[in-house]
C-alpha cells in the first residue's frame, strides 16, 4: 500500500517570483513513488506530449551497477517539476530565513495507486531515476531540486536548457523547439524556425511529407512508414534560409519578423511538385529511392532555390495552383536526367544507390541537377 504523503525538510529558494523552487532529499525508492517520466509522443490529432527520450538501457545498467556497490557517493541530483498539490510550511523560531532561502517542511502527496498520475515529472535525471528505482540501496538519500509548475512549456524550456552541455539528440530538440515560446539561448533560437517548418511539413494535411518524417516521437509501429530523416529536411531548409537561398527574403532581420506562412507554402508547393514529378520514387525507403535519402532531399532542396526563384519572379505565391503548374514544368526539364531508383547518373558516373548523405556527394549531385536545369532552361528559351 502506498502511503499518501512524503514529508521532507526543504529549502525554499527565493529565485523566481512566480515559480517556487525547493531543495530537498528523497530516498532512492521514493523517487519512483513521486515522479513520472514524461515520454515524448504525439496523440491521434498530432499534438505533441511530453519531452523525454526513450530509456537508454546500457546507461541505466551502468548507473545501477554503481548504485548497488558498497561505497556510493552520488551527488548527481534530479530536477523535478512538482505539481501545485505540494505544500511548504516554513519553520518557526530563530532564523528560519536569511532572505535567500527559507527552511521548512515540504509535503508531497502521493497517488492512491501506482497507476494514478504522480505529483512530479522528471525534467533532468531520467536514466538516473530508472536506476534508483531498481537499486538494492533503496534507502540511499538523493538530492532533488524541484520547481512547482504544471505548465508543459516551462518544463520543456528547462529540459532543453539543462541539456545544452551534453547535447540532446537532434531529432528530439527539433521536435520540442516549436513548442517552446520562451526566450531561448542563441544557438537554440536559430534552430527554432527550421524546426517549426519540419514539424509543419510532417503534420500538415496538405504537405507531401505528412507522416513520412522520422521524428523523436515516432513510435516503433510507425517507423516503417517514416522514410525521411528530419535532419535531412532540416539541413535542406536551413540552406534555403541562408542569404543565398530562396527563403531568405521572407525573414525581416531588422524587425525580427518572419513570414513563416509564405515560407511553408513555398516548401509545400515545391515538394508536392517533386512528389508528382517522381511518383515512383516518392514515399518509399531510402534504400529503394535516393530521392527520400538525405542526399536526394538536400540536393533537391538546393535545386528548389533556383526553380522557385525563377517561378516567384513571375507568379505571386498566393496563386498557388499557377505556381504549382509552373514548378511542375520546371522540374520536367530535369526529370529525364534523374536516376533515383535504378541506373547510373549521367556525367557524375555514380550508380543510383552509391550516393550517400555526405557533403561531397550532396555537392556533386546538387551541382549536376542545377547544371542540367540551367542548360535545359537555355534550350527551352
Amino acid at each position: 500500500m502506498i502511503k499518501n504523503l512524503i514529508t521532507r525538510r526543504a529549502l525554499r529558494i527565493s529565485q523566481h517570483p512566480k515559480i517556487p523552487l525547493y531543495l530537498f532529499a528523497l530516498e532512492a525508492r521514493e523517487v519512483d513513488l513521486v515522479a513520472d517520466v514524461a515520454r515524448i509522443y504525439r496523440n491521434e490529432v498530432g499534438q505533441l506530449h511530453g519531452y523525454q527520450r526513450p530509456e537508454k538501457k546500457p546507461h541505466v545498467k551502468q548507473i545501477l551497477e554503481y548504485l548497488d556497490g558498497d561505497d556510493v557517493l552520488f551527488p548527481n541530483g534530479l530536477i523535478l517539476a512538482l505539481s501545485s498539490s505540494v505544500r511548504f510550511r516554513g519553520s518557526r523560531g530563530p532564523n528560519p530565513s536569511d532572505g535567500l532561502a527559507t527552511i521548512g517542511m515540504l509535503e508531497i502527496p502521493l497517488p492512491d495507486s501506482r497507476d494514478a498520475p504522480r505529483p512530479a515529472l522528471i525534467v533532468d535525471g531520467q536514466q538516473r531515476s530508472l536506476a534508483l528505482a531498481r537499486t538494492r540501496n533503496s534507502n540511499l538519500p538523493i538530492t532533488v531540486a524541484g520547481f512547482v509548475s504544471e505548465d508543459l512549456e516551462v518544463q520543456r524550456d528547462q529540459f532543453l536548457r539543462v541539456n545544452t552541455v551534453a547535447p540532446l539528440p537532434r531529432d528530439l530538440v527539433t521536435e520540442l523547439l516549436p513548442e517552446v515560446n520562451t526566450q531561448l539561448p542563441t544557438k537554440l533560437s536559430a534552430r527554432k524556425l527550421p524546426a517549426i517548418l519540419v514539424n509543419a511539413l510532417n503534420q500538415d494535411g496538405d504537405s507531401p511529407f505528412r507522416g513520412l518524417v522520422k521524428q523523436a516521437s515516432t513510435t516503433s509501429s510507425k517507423k516503417s512508414e517514416t522514410v525521411v530523416k528530419d535532419n535531412s529536411l532540416l539541413q535542406a531548409i536551413n540552406a534555403s534560409l541562408s542569404p543565398s537561398g530562396v527563403l531568405f527574403p521572407y525573414k525581416d532581420l531588422s524587425s525580427g519578423i518572419t513570414d513563416t506562412s509564405t515560407i511553408r507554402n513555398i516548401l509545400v508547393i515545391y515538394w508536392k511538385a517533386v512528389r508528382d514529378t517522381f511518383p515512383d520514387a516518392w514515399g518509399i525507403s531510402p534504400n529503394k529511392s535516393r530521392l527520400m535519402h538525405g542526399v536526394g532531399i538536400r540536393s533537391m532542396g538546393q535545386l528548389m532555390d533556383r526553380v522557385m526563384e525563377r517561378v516567384l519572379d513571375e507568379v505571386d505565391i498566393k496563386n498557388s495552383d499557377e505556381v504549382y503548374s509552373r514548378v511542375m514544368a520546371e522540374l520536367a526539364l530535369v526529370e529525364p536526367h534523374c536516376r533515383w531508383t535504378k541506373g547510373r547518373w549521367p556525367e557524375i558516373n555514380f550508380a543510383w544507390n552509391e550516393l550517400e548523405n555526405i557533403t561531397k556527394h550532396v555537392t556533386l549531385l546538387s551541382n549536376y541537377l542545377i547544371r542540367v536545369y540551367q542548360k535545359a532552361r537555355m534550350g527551352a528559351s
